[in-house]
């Protein structure tokens, strides 16, 4: 990713069209990508990183430049926020008991074998309530009591949230070990 440099910052906070172009061009596709952890549906995604984007030019006033990458991870922040919100409106958490849970045999050596696109295929591939979680704890390292105030669900939410995505993994996993294996044999 190209950086963005404190010049092109300052540009924008005096709303400099062409900067902003240059800032939003080199910010949009790690933003849409980060997105689209959270939003599977491209035009949903799509519109996230839009109304983010905006905030970020609309709030760079409140910015303060710390290195290189500040604007990008200040920037992560706002569109992980708008993503939550998109994520919030359509209530897509649901509470499930310990008995719902089934347990899978250890997948670590399968996790080996696979590169980080298929792990990105996969993550995408869970239920937006895992999926959610499962990013927030795992790739943003937020604490289940900080994601549970983040979308307003409880704590004990978040966290059977995030075992049923650990569990969904493992079943993508096998299937995807077996259906691999399956292919090689033939």
């Amino acid at each position: 990713m190209k950086i963005v440099t404190h010049q092109q910052i300052e540009l924008c906070r005096k709303w400099n069209r062409i900067a902003q172009k240059q800032v939003f061009e080199m910010l949009y596709p790690p933003m849409f990508r980060i997105v689209q952890r959270y939003l599977v549906n491209t035009t949903q995604a799509e519109d996230c990183v839009m109304r983010g984007m905006m905030k970020v030019f609309q709030q760079i006033d409140s910015f303060k430049f710390q290195g290189e990458q500040s604007l990008f991870f200040w920037s992560k922040r706002i569109i992980i926020n708008e993503a939550l919100m998109d994520l919030r409106k359509r209530n897509i958490f649901y509470l499930l008991t310990e008995e719902d849970l089934i347990e899978l045999p250890d997948t670590t050596e399968l996790i080996n074998e696979i590169d980080a696109e298929e792990i990105f295929r996969l993550i995408i591939g869970l239920p937006e309530g895992y999926r959610t979680v499962f990013n927030l704890y795992v790739i943003e390292e937020f604490s289940h009591k900080e994601i549970a105030q983040m979308l307003g669900i409880n704590e004990s939410t978040s966290k059977t949230q995030y075992r049923k995505a650990k569990i969904k993994l493992k079943e993508m996993l096998l299937n995807n070990k077996n259906s691999f294996y399956g292919k090689l044999r033939k």
